[in-house]
């Protein structure tokens, strides 16, 4: 049988869970599926990364924009500077 406090733990997760407001990323990591190929993506002091020859030219890329629009509320406004920050989808 569970224990009321690790109940009580579990239904806190759930509803954190749906307020993804509560959550800020400082800095993330992950391996982006494109098309064409595997990416290195990634925000880490408050800039974007990505491995791919796109981001490379232009600073921004499908991979990064994808992961501000995919993670919006849950990112510091610095990293919300692409024109997809404005586009709703």
């Amino acid at each position: 049988m569970m224990q009321s406090s690790l109940i009580g733990k579990i239904e806190k997760a759930k509803r954190y869970a749906l307020e993804t407001e509560r959550v800020t990323f400082n800095e993330l990591s992950v391996k982006f599926r494109g098309e064409n190929d595997t990416y290195d993506t990634s925000f880490k002091d408050g800039k974007w990364r990505c491995t791919c020859n796109f981001f490379s030219k232009w600073g921004l890329c499908c991979h990064t924009m994808a992961m501000e629009k995919i993670l919006t509320n849950m990112l510091p406004p610095e990293a919300l500077k692409s024109p997809m920050s404005e586009v709703s989808i």
